[in-house]
């Protein structure tokens, strides 16, 4: 065990984390989410039986966002016609303005099938438990300023 880690972040977990470089891309995907398909030529973590919320906090406490980029977090848009409600995409803002002074100005939002796109390219997927509809978030990785 470590000091000042969030215990939901696992040894493989940070180990990824810590592999990436600036501009690579973290998905932390809900549990419908096709992660082991989309994920053929990324790492894929399992983290069943926790939410999308929790990890995405923890990460955010040794996860930089990219500065670099107007949208450095992405969140898959609700299809046209589907009448889905995405309370939890509020959830995601003020957990982002706890980490990044950008706040909900840092989100953005990416059509499905360009998410899924864009996805395939990540440097990793977390397949969560989450229950949430449209839960999927893509962040991208930023530098360390110490």
């Amino acid at each position: 065990m470590l000091k000042g880690i969030p215990k939901i972040l696992s040894p493989e977990l940070l180990k990824v984390l810590a592999e990436m470089g600036h501009s690579d891309r973290l998905v932390i995907s809900d549990g419908n989410f096709p992660a082991q398909s989309m994920g053929k030529n990324s790492i894929v973590i399992r983290c069943d039986g926790h939410g999308v919320p929790e990890l995405l906090d923890a990460i955010l406490q040794v996860f930089p966002l990219d500065t670099y980029v107007e949208k450095p977090v992405n969140l898959m848009e609700v299809m046209p016609g589907d009448k889905v409600e995405t309370p939890i995409w509020d959830t995601y803002k003020e957990i982002i303005s706890k980490y990044d002074s950008r706040g909900a100005e840092a989100v953005g939002n990416i059509e499905r099938f360009k998410f899924y796109d864009e996805a395939k390219e990540a440097y990793a997927i977390i397949a969560t438990g989450e229950s949430a509809l449209y839960a999927n978030v893509m962040l991208q990785k930023g530098v360390v300023v110490d």
